[in-house]
């Protein structure tokens, strides 16, 4: 999963950035309105975390600009404003959720994986298909029961895949999910790990689309 960071605080984006990224997550951090703007209308993200006191733009500006370019992509506000207005404000402009500093780093990711369950419609914290089972919060995977060993870059693949059973997902979009700016795309990655995925979990659970990409077919009830 991509998270858009958008934190002026040097030393609290710092902190923020290294956390989600023990999650898990690949993480892009902008220090601005003005770059966090562009990040939004260039990259492809899962998830924003939004400063509203920010330079150039604030955050209530760039949220705003966001939902009238028809984006959907969830956004959970950090605010250092304790009053109500702010968050009203910021709730009926499209964010998601808020959190006002300062914050807990665990109840932080705890509301992103909250917010990305519901923006995938479902409430289980797990995901499944078939004997297969991710707990996103736990980051294991089990077979039947037995726990499963994969690397972070397999889980953040598998994640995808799960979270959009019967979609199918480019090459693209999964390397996105995958590497954040400072990352170096590793040539035929998806297809490497795909293919680890496949040795531990089953050949028949992921599905190659020539030409298109990879899916995890939705169960049949």
């Amino acid at each position: 999963m991509r998270v858009l960071l958008v934190e002026d605080d040097a030393q609290l984006g710092d902190g923020l950035k290294a956390a989600l990224k023990q999650e898990g997550y690949a993480v892009d951090w902008a220090t601005d309105g003005e770059e966090g703007d562009l990040a939004l209308r260039t990259e492809p993200y899962d998830i924003v975390v939004l400063d509203l006191g920010l330079p150039h733009k604030t955050g209530l500006e760039v949220l705003e600009e966001l939902r009238k370019r028809g984006s959907d992509v969830p956004v959970l506000i950090l605010t250092a404003q304790d009053t109500s207005k702010d968050r009203v404000l910021g709730l009926d402009l499209g964010a998601d959720d808020y959190m006002t500093k300062p914050f807990n780093i665990d109840e932080l990711c705890a509301r992103i994986r909250s917010i990305l369950r519901r923006a995938h419609g479902r409430a289980a914290p797990l995901l499944t298909h078939g004997d297969v089972e991710m707990d996103v919060a736990g980051r294991t995977v089990t077979l039947a029961g037995q726990t499963v060993e994969i690397s972070a870059k397999e889980f953040a693949v598998l994640h995808q895949l799960l979270e959009n059973q019967g979609r199918v997902m480019s090459k693209g979009r999964l390397e996105e999910s995958m590497y954040d700016w400072e990352s170096e795309l590793e040539s035929n990655a998806v297809e490497v790990y795909v293919h680890h995925l496949r040795k531990k979990l089953g050949k028949d659970l992921i599905r190659t689309i020539r030409g298109v990409g990879y899916v995890i077919d939705k169960e049949v009830s």
